[in-house]
């Protein structure tokens, strides 16, 4: 047996993959077990779960890997700081209490982490290495191009090159300061939301506005070039030597300063996103397109944080050359984690990699799961009145009649995900024919901005009715958004050409308003009996209900914090929130027959998360 873990840390969202044998175990985010969203520390909680899930122990472990180097990593911020010297001091004076703590002295530090149990080999990939393995290796493709894109690594902040069979090369790379991710990330930080959290909500902003600065990107920011590579005009930036992502220089080619978090959204930073969006499309559909003359491949794979968006992979597999698309679902940091196992096993260990015909991620279902007994004991415990049902029929015959009577439910069920989104083991579910559902679920519930999209679930098989993607079209990680077909669509209504902003929200645009964006987009998630039978088996009982093969999904969790690890974190949520059901398992519980939470239960403990 070979037990190889990988480990991501130290940045952004720490995360620990176990891979036996070269088939994937368990991955997991460390922010759902700390309850810390975004967790950048060691993933010391996800090591033991994964370790656990496997019956292992850290000495049973045969190599242990870390998702980036260190050191060329310190020497590119090294280079960095002397290059701007002194105008990065305070930067600098915050960064290196870490490093010298802990991030140059790695092993060391792993090897504390793990107990003192491992005294075994340390393999270090470099970061977009990581990207590229988790990207390819759990693929279904035998051969294809692989792109990554993403903040910075080392010194690349986007890479490209081939897989084939057990062996990954990256050929081709764009070098910091010059970054699609980052230049995402400074118009978050301009537009009022939070770096490396709030990208997602820019791109759900952008729909709202109109693309009117992009020629202003591309004379004063950003040259672009025919293969999608570029040069940015750092004056404008301040991510190299300062504590903010802007300068001065850039507020004043854009009217003023960065929206002050938690203040309203105005249509200028809506203009803005859409512009953004607009730009970052056309980078990474040239990209797209140069990848495919240089290599060849009919497919392509792709992860870095860049990949979560959503709105540009579908343009990609609809405009762009290649045949077939594959995404890792934990597209970010996370992901490292899982790449420089797989790495490890198949590229370093040279062993032979068969691909599955769907993929070898599982349906990212590679969490912990709790059994039915283990979560009617804690409901006792808390005093819960609920119904346990014998069979996941009825199970998902009872929630599929309260969908349909347009309760919003919790939905928590199996392995936990493993990435950002919900997959339907840990989700808020709802019925996506409802006009108020959109709103009542962003405002009531997930207490968050009322212009954010929901996604919908939709049974793979009806897909191309609802979407326009081809007939059984796989979309099982709701990384594309697609156009919703104009047979779905509602006719124009005349009001809407007063609406701006906001208010465009006011009016239906489908069959399934609530899962229907203002540009009439959707986040597809597309479900199968063979990933989540219990997930397919649920919309499919709300499909006999009411002809519709259609709910919405959406992560189980409040602003602010990580998706829903157990059945305490599940039904504190429930309680604190106005889900009206939650399916915990086979055990099912009506809000109306709960203790109630006091106001000030409910504030503690929305009062743990911060918003962002």
């Amino acid at each position: 047996m070979s037990a190889i873990l990988g480990i991501s840390a130290y940045y952004h969202d720490s995360a620990a993959a176990l891979v036996v044998d070269g088939r994937i175990v368990a991955a997991a985010q460390e922010e759902r077990f700390t309850r810390k969203k975004h967790d950048h520390n060691f993933p010391s909680r996800a090591v033991n779960f994964c370790l656990e899930e496997a019956g292992l122990k850290p000495a049973d472990l045969d190599w242990v890997g870390f998702y980036d180097k260190p050191l060329l990593k310190f020497e590119r911020l090294l280079e960095t700081y002397i290059a701007y010297a002194p105008a990065g001091l305070a930067s600098f004076r915050m960064a290196m209490p870490l490093w010298l703590r802990t991030k140059l002295f790695l092993p060391r530090v792993m090897g504390k982490e793990l107990g003192g149990h491992y005294s075994k080999r340390f393999v270090f990939t470099e970061h977009h290495e990581s990207h590229a393995a988790s990207a390819f290796f759990p693929s279904p493709f035998d051969e294809a191009a692989i792109l990554t894109l993403d903040g910075v690594g080392e010194w690349a902040t986007a890479s490209f090159g081939t897989g084939n069979g057990n062996t990954i090369a990256l050929t081709h790379q764009l070098r910091f300061p010059h970054s699609l991710g980052l230049l995402y990330s400074a118009l978050t930080y301009y537009t009022g939301f939070k770096v490396n959290s709030g990208e997602y909500k820019v791109m759900g902003l952008a729909p709202y506005g109109e693309p009117k600065y992009v020629d202003l990107f591309y004379k004063h920011l950003i040259d672009l070039k025919d293969d999608g590579s570029f040069r940015m005009d750092m004056s404008y930036f301040n991510y190299c030597q300062g504590l903010t992502m802007t300068s001065a220089k850039f507020h004043k080619l854009f009217g003023g300063p960065p929206r002050k978090a938690e203040s309203m959204v105005t249509q200028h930073e809506m203009d803005l996103a859409a512009s953004l969006q607009a730009v970052t499309e056309e980078i990474m559909l040239r990209t797209a397109r140069h990848v495919h003359a240089v290599t060849g491949s009919k497919n392509l794979c792709l992860a870095g944080g860049v990949a979560l968006n959503c709105v540009a992979n579908g343009r990609i597999l609809r405009e762009g050359p290649f045949e077939k698309v594959w995404i890792q679902p934990a597209a970010g940091d996370a992901g490292g984690a899982l790449g420089v196992a797989l790495f490890i096993h198949h590229q370093l260990l040279g062993n032979k990699r068969t691909p599955s015909p769907t993929d070898s991620q599982s349906g990212s279902l590679l969490g912990p799961e709790f059994s039915d007994d283990e979560i009617e004991r804690y409901l006792n415990s808390q005093g819960a009145t609920f119904t346990r049902y014998e069979s996941d029929a009825e199970l998902c015959e009872a929630v599929g009649t309260a969908l349909a009577e347009e309760k919003v439910v919790g939905w928590f069920q199996g392995r936990m995900e493993f990435g950002p989104r919900a997959l339907g083991a840990r989700s808020i579910i709802g019925d996506a024919r409802s006009p108020d559902m959109q709103s009542v679920m962003n405002l009531k519930i997930k207490f968050r901005e009322s212009f954010r999209p929901f996604a919908p679930s939709v049974l793979r098989e009806h897909v191309d009715e609802y979407f326009e993607m081809r007939p059984g079209e796989d979309s099982p990680y709701m990384l594309l958004v697609a156009p919703v077909r104009e047979e779905k669509r509602l006719p124009a209504d005349p009001r809407s050409a007063n609406l701006e902003g906001i208010e465009k929200l006011k009016l239906p645009r489908s069959v399934i308003p609530a899962v229907t964006h203002v540009d009439y987009s959707a986040r597809v998630q597309t479900v199968d009996a063979a990933r989540n039978p219990l997930y397919d088996q649920l919309i499919r009982a709300f499909e006999r209900r009411t002809g519709c093969p259609v709910i919405i999904n959406t992560s189980f969790n409040v602003r602010g914090e990580p998706i829903v690890h157990s059945p305490a974190d599940a039904y504190r949520c429930f309680l604190a929130t106005n889900i009206d059901v939650l399916a915990l398992g086979r055990c099912v519980l009506a809000k109306s027959e709960q203790p109630t939470m006091s106001r000030a239960e409910v504030e503690a403990h929305l009062a743990q998360f911060q918003l962002d």
